[in-house]
């Protein structure tokens, strides 16, 4: 069984998460951090398994080599414990494979959820339907988790019963070894001792002295027994509230105790009980004068703390009158201060004025000599531009003589070119002159000869031309034939003949 831890853990954890993750969006910003939390563990505790199935492993290979080998002395007694495991080892791998088949079975459920949940429906039958399976699962896992951890508590308590039981055994062994002089050492255990300092007992109560004596005397809290026993003891004595007849019942689960050793150890227990009850009691008496003693210290100390306040009242009120004559002296002072800054303040002002009235008036000077300076400046910039301005119009005057002369030059070629043109224009007239009255002779010869007289005839004008006429013949043939449309010029009114 303790080989199959890791993988039903691992299994268990792994079914956990799949039925809480089954439904998409369900919690899970919610469960977040416990998901991290559990992966840390899961990864810390299959770590740790992976260590013990390894030590496992090297302690099975030792215990094959001594117990089980061929060779050894003891073959024969050691044949019935290979039997056994052999037995046992048959029934943890079909314990196994039971554990597997029901994983399988629930880790099917849930893949077929998964199935149904990607093709939602939104009908209440669909919904109770998937609540119905959420809870088969739901109820499988827990019913599996729980069965798995009434079988680890019962391991747990067999395990711890074959400890005590190899521990009784060895210190069987040792007693043997060591003889009956050491014994009693062996079963009081040195643990158990209480010692009581020697400066304590002035300090503490008669009952509890007496309790710690007791306590030295018969070997420790546990009566000399060891932590097992006594617990069995109390346990089988409370279930039987404190009755004889637990006896048979205490010698089952007390192994290696006979009946005298525990009605010895009965009475001791009861003589315990007895001294406990007196320690308490006068512990509580002890408490209570402590608590008289604690308020009788707090009324006093309340009493010292009110006159101290009263003192601090007064150490302050005088403090507070020697602080406002101090804030008065320091006031006055700060006046005369301020008098003093006035004075100081208003001679400051005084002299400030004077500076600045003379440096207006060497200011004023500064300005009445820069203004000469400029008016001297400017003068002799006036009589530099008159002088210019007079060198400018002697060259100017200089330059229109010589473009006068230039133009007259030009001006007397010009009117040359006038009279030579004029010349021309007289000549040329004078010729078509003479060829117009040239003309005019031959034109007059000519009328001499041929006399011609045309009357006027005003309804002419009216009359269609000779070549209009023309026209009308060419085109009055065409006119029968049927058109549809004739394109003509418009005639006006004037000449249409009527």
């Amino acid at each position: 069984m303790a080989a199959l831890a890791p993988a039903l853990a691992a299994a268990a954890g792994r079914l956990q998460n799949e039925s809480c993750f089954s439904t998409p969006g369900a919690g899970r910003q919610v469960q977040s951090w416990k998901i991290k939390a559990e992966r840390a563990k899961k990864v810390e505790f299959i770590r740790t398994a992976e260590k013990l199935k390894a030590q496992l492993a090297n302690i099975e290979k030792d215990k094959t080599g001594h117990l089980y080998n061929r060779k050894s002395d003891s073959r024969i007694e050691y044949r019935l414990l290979e039997e056994l495991e052999h037995s046992m080892t048959v029934s943890r791998k079909m314990e196994k494979a039971k554990i597997l088949q029901r994983l399988s079975k629930i880790q099917n459920n849930v893949k077929r959820l998964q199935q149904q949940l990607k093709d939602v429906k939104p009908t209440p039958e669909f919904v109770d339907k998937i609540k119905e399976m959420m809870e088969e699962i739901e109820n499988a896992i827990n019913a599996f988790k729980e069965e798995q951890r009434q079988i680890y508590q019962q391991l747990l308590k067999e395990e711890k019963a074959v400890i005590n039981e190899l521990n009784l055994f060895e210190r069987k062994v040792e007693l043997w070894a060591l003889g009956s002089s050491t014994a009693e050492k062996v079963w009081k255990l040195p643990s158990a001792r209480v010692t009581v300092d020697k400066t304590l007992e002035n300090h503490l109560p008669e009952e509890v002295i007496e309790f710690e004596k007791f306590l030295q005397r018969t070997g420790g809290r546990q009566g000399g027994w060891d932590d097992y026993d006594h617990q069995n003891f109390l346990k089988i004595r409370t279930k039987y509230r404190g009755r004889l007849s637990y006896m048979d019942e205490a010698l089952e689960y007390l192994s290696g105790r006979t009946k005298e050793d525990i009605e010895q150890h009965d009475k001791w227990y009861q003589e315990y009980v007895i001294l406990h009850e007196r320690k308490k009691e006068s512990i509580k008496k002890w408490k209570e004068k402590q608590q008289q003693e604690k308020e009788r210290n707090v009324k006093e100390k309340e009493k010292l703390e009110k006159m101290l306040k009263e003192r601090r009242l007064q150490r302050e009120e005088a403090q507070k009158q020697k602080t406002e004559e101090e804030r008065k002296r320091k006031h006055a002072a700060v006046e005369v201060w301020k008098k003093q800054k006035v004075v100081a303040f208003a001679i400051d002002q005084t002299s400030q004025l004077k500076l600045e009235e003379k440096e207006k008036k060497q200011q004023k000077e500064r300005q009445g000599h820069v203004k000469l300076l400029l008016e001297r400046n400017t003068l002799q910039k006036k009589v530099k531009e008159e002088l210019e301005k007079l060198e400018n119009e002697k060259k100017e005057e200089a330059e229109k003589e010589g473009r006068k002369k230039i133009a007259a030059e030009e001006i007397s070629k010009f009117q040359e070119l006038d009279l030579h043109k004029l010349e021309l224009r007289v000549l040329q007239k004078h010729t078509k002159e003479t060829e117009k009255q040239e003309k005019e002779k031959r034109l007059a010869k000519l009328r001499e000869k041929v006399d011609v007289r045309v009357t006027r005839d005003r309804s002419r004008l009216n009359r269609p031309s000779k070549a209009w006429e023309e026209c009308s013949q060419e085109t009055a043939p065409a006119a029968a034939e049927p058109l549809l449309r004739v394109s003509q010029r418009a005639v006006p009114a004037w000449r249409g003949g009527s």
